[in-house]
């Protein structure tokens, strides 16, 4: 199979590679037509990769991967069968579709199987800006990593060592088809350059770092910077502190902030409510915010993160909003999902889309000002979410605010609360948003949460 290419002179092959994809899909739709299912499905994927890694000075590794995989589901009925394969030779993709016919016709039936309504097809297919593939050689990913680190290095007489500088870029092609008729198909790409350091001697050594990722080359952090940002942010860590037990306001920086909105994903999913395994069960059309928070989903947006016209079923995506006023507006849902509760797909099926949380206040100086004193959190270990019950207990390090400024580092610390409290607690949703995650957001102030530490 040829891989994707896109060489130093631009030429690139993707869309005929596309069409060759679009094509095995037909071929496997009538397959398993002929083979008596009564729908099917074909998602057919190509990915190319390059990654770079250096340490002191020194290339570490530098890994190409060329990966392509091909995945069948037949339904005969509400029987499901499903098989896959890497290798595009006619008789493997024959046997793939026969495996997955076998399958179905020895599983039960699932009155919620089969493909998503007809109706809800996209039939719209915008240019949504997430094409944008680098030709970069080895030689020149190990500079740019090289030189990330040596930016680093050099900033600060405290950096002691280094854990190292990466530089990747990686470029996908997939196609997703069914029975109704429908193919879509998709082109991406992304690249980071990143860093990690390490300031201090001995027991008091601190490891921080810091990346940039885009979708196109154009946006992404110079090295230097990234290099010179992972430094200043490891030695800030030096010499932390442990705080007393008690209850303090707490804000979670926008890197942190976005796995709060991680939380009310999972709980809002499909699986977990069908499954009554969530904390915000029977919760849409409730308030679970302040009444001025907002998450809008916006699949359209133009060179996002995860912008697509389609869901992995096929459905068409729209810009819709998940909470508004306050209010929990829907579920994310599947078709799947959606039958096992009674209710419509929201196409969400593989996953949300792109989402923008609603700023009320500024930067993050002027959120540490609004706090006052409390606690700013920059990292968070663990695994303590219990899903469930929306109990929430993880390690974390940060700094200590006083009157507005940091006054200094922590760590081997705890914060706990509840997740239904902590979002109604939200005060403030910041302007400073990091544009590395799908989930747009600015730090988050949760007015109140049990600390404790050692002291």
């Amino acid at each position: 199979m040829n891989a994707i290419t896109t060489d130093a002179a631009g030429i690139d092959d993707s869309l005929p590679r596309l069409e060759q994809l679009a094509a095995i899909s037909q071929r496997l739709l009538e397959k398993a037509r002929a083979m008596g299912a009564s729908q099917a499905e074909v998602s057919c994927s190509e990915e190319r990769g390059l990654d770079v890694n250096v340490r002191l000075g020194e290339v570490e590794t530098v890994e190409s991967t060329h990966d392509r995989g091909i995945a069948v589901t037949v339904y005969f009925g509400q029987r499901k069968g499903s098989a896959s394969t890497a290798d595009l030779q006619e008789s493997s993709l024959e046997a793939t579709v026969a495996q997955a016919c076998a399958i179905a016709r020895h599983t039960e039936d699932d009155p919620a199987a089969g493909l998503a309504d007809a109706g809800l097809m996209a039939t719209a297919f915008p240019d949504l800006d997430g094409w944008h593939p680098w030709a970069l050689s080895a030689e020149q990913a190990v500079d740019l990593a090289l030189a990330c680190e040596a930016a680093g290095r050099q900033a600060d007489g405290r950096i002691s060592n280094s854990d190292g500088a990466s530089a990747a870029t990686a470029q996908s092609l997939s196609v997703y088809a069914n029975s109704h008729g429908f193919i879509g198909r998709e082109r991406s790409s992304h690249h980071s350059i990143g860093c990690a350091l390490i300031a201090g001697q001995g027991d008091g050594m601190q490891r921080d770092g810091w990346y940039t990722s885009a979708i196109a080359r154009e946006d992404l952090e110079d090295p230097a910077a990234v290099g010179r940002r992972a430094a200043e942010r490891t030695v800030a860590r030096l010499q932390p502190r442990s705080l007393p037990t008690g209850e303090v306001p707490v804000l979670f920086s926008a890197e942190m902030a976005r796995s709060l909105i991680g939380h009310l994903l999972s709980a809002v999913s499909g699986g977990a409510l069908y499954r009554r395994a969530s904390f915000l069960l029977d919760s849409a059309g409730t308030s679970l915010f302040p009444d001025w928070f907002a998450i809008d989903e916006r699949p359209l947006l133009r060179r996002g993160l995860r912008s697509c016209a389609f869901d992995g079923e096929g459905v068409a995506t729209r810009d819709s909003a998940l909470v508004s006023g306050g209010i929990l507006q829907r579920y994310i849902l599947s078709s799947y999902s959606a039958r096992k509760l009674g209710l419509t797909t929201t196409a969400n099926a593989g996953g949300v889309h792109n989402l923008k949380v609603a700023a009320n206040a500024g930067d993050r100086a002027s959120l540490l000002a609004g706090m006052g004193t409390g606690l700013l959190v920059t990292e968070l270990m663990g695994q303590g979410v219990n899903g469930v019950t929306g109990d929430y207990s993880r390690g974390a390090g940060g700094f200590w605010v006083e009157n507005g400024q940091i006054a200094y580092p922590v760590d081997g610390i705890t914060i706990a609360g509840n997740l239904k409290q902590m979002f109604a607690s939200i005060e403030a949703v910041g302007s400073d948003v990091d544009p590395r995650s799908h989930v747009s957001t600015g730090s988050i102030l949760v007015g109140k949460m049990t600390v404790a530490g050692n002291d």
